[in-house]
């Protein structure tokens, strides 16, 4: 994640959410902040591709400038979470992101995904 996008202590708050969500969940939670090149969805879904688990991964995407949200899913993460689901964790996301609170946003979504893509 850029520097600028979240302060320290933002960032680390986010670290404390994504491990509990990923423990409550037992998947990867991956969040990237930046310019988006090309496609968003290609791009979302290529930085996925990358990821160790793919398949168990959830990767969170945030372009501020462009204002785009991309969540990507692996295969048996989507068992658990659905499509609406993604887009309810966006939609929660994105509310405070119109607030300026990127962070707020993302710590929300973020608990969001977990909640809902529980076994």
């Amino acid at each position: 994640m850029p520097a600028k996008a979240l302060s320290a202590a933002e960032q680390a708050k986010l670290d404390v959410t994504i491990r509990a969500v990923e423990q409550a969940c037992r998947a990867e939670i991956s969040v990237y902040i930046g310019d988006v090149a090309g496609d968003p969805r290609e791009f979302a879904t290529s930085l996925h591709n990358t990821l160790v688990l793919p398949a168990r991964s959830v990767l969170v995407m945030v372009d501020p400038a462009r204002r785009l949200v991309e969540i990507v899913t692996g295969g048996h993460v989507r068992e658990r979470l659905t499509d609406e689901e993604s887009r309810q964790a966006v939609a929660a996301m994105t509310e405070r992101f119109a607030a300026g609170d990127l962070a707020g946003g993302l710590d929300r979504g973020i608990q969001l995904l977990g909640e809902l893509a529980r076994d």
